[in-house]
């Protein structure tokens, strides 16, 4: 092959420098406290448990996000704001969606096997 094309993937991405910059800081060797070796990561990560353990609150929070996952946000209309305005739509078009339910599921799939 004449070498020409796309290179290799590196796995970095090329439109991230900051974030490529931040994770070869975060992997410099640094010491610890008791004068032992580690990375700066893990400094950082002393330093948010510890804040967190003394009782700050956005500490804690971020703590809590980054182990167990953010916590997922339900988004839903009531029936006085439904997020999905069918009538409105029904309006819009100028004609009837009878296949439009407002609150129903979908009927299951008839087998064509029978």
């Amino acid at each position: 092959m004449s070498g020409r094309g796309n290179p290799k993937p590196t796995g970095s991405k090329p439109d991230k420098l900051m974030r490529d910059a931040l994770i070869l800081a975060l992997n410099r060797e640094a010491t610890d406290a008791d004068g032992r070796p580690t990375k700066k990561l893990y400094l950082i990560a002393n330093a948010v448990v510890d804040k967190a353990a003394e009782g700050d609150v956005s500490a804690a929070s971020f703590v809590a996000d980054r182990v167990d996952g953010k916590a997922t946000q339900v988004i839903a209309g009531d029936a006085e704001n439904p997020l999905f305005p069918v009538d409105a739509l029904r309006e819009a078009l100028g004609i009837k969606l009878d296949r439009i339910s407002d609150a129903r599921p979908a009927p299951e799939p008839q087998s064509r096997l029978n």
